[in-house]
């Protein structure tokens, strides 16, 4: 091996150090995604019991979208690997559905009053 001198300390050059160093990546221990795999297991479970028990009304949407925005989370963050991503990455990601949400809940409220216009017009016979 060769020896190359940086700023006076001589060490030993080792040009397949950076080659293996590039091609062999980051390893997640298997439990991870075992655990994983259970919580969604356990939220698609609770999903469906929601269903089973006949939960109605507002409150089966709410619990419904809750284990699915759960879920959707945990395999984003894990299988997807945001968890390990920069900041600014998951922001350009993450923040345009984000943006999205936020427009259609607008236009829901905006809904109900553009429904109420129509409604009293066509009643009033204009």
């Amino acid at each position: 091996m060769a020896e190359v001198t940086m700023n006076g300390v001589s060490q030993a050059a080792h040009p397949t150090t950076s080659a293996t160093s590039h091609a062999e990546g980051q390893q997640h221990p298997i439990k991870l995604y075992l655990v994983v795999w259970g919580w969604l297991f356990i939220l698609s479970a609770c999903s469906y019991l929601v269903d089973y028990f006949g939960v109605h009304g507002y409150l089966r949407w709410s619990l419904i979208l809750l284990f699915m925005v759960a879920k959707a989370g945990l395999i984003v963050a894990v299988f997807m690997h945001m968890a390990w991503e920069r900041l600014a990455l998951s922001y350009a990601i993450l923040l345009p559905p984000l943006a999205l949400l936020v427009f259609v809940a607008i236009m829901v409220l905006e809904s109900d009053y553009t429904l109420l216009t129509r409604i009293v017009f066509f009643k009033s016979g204009a």
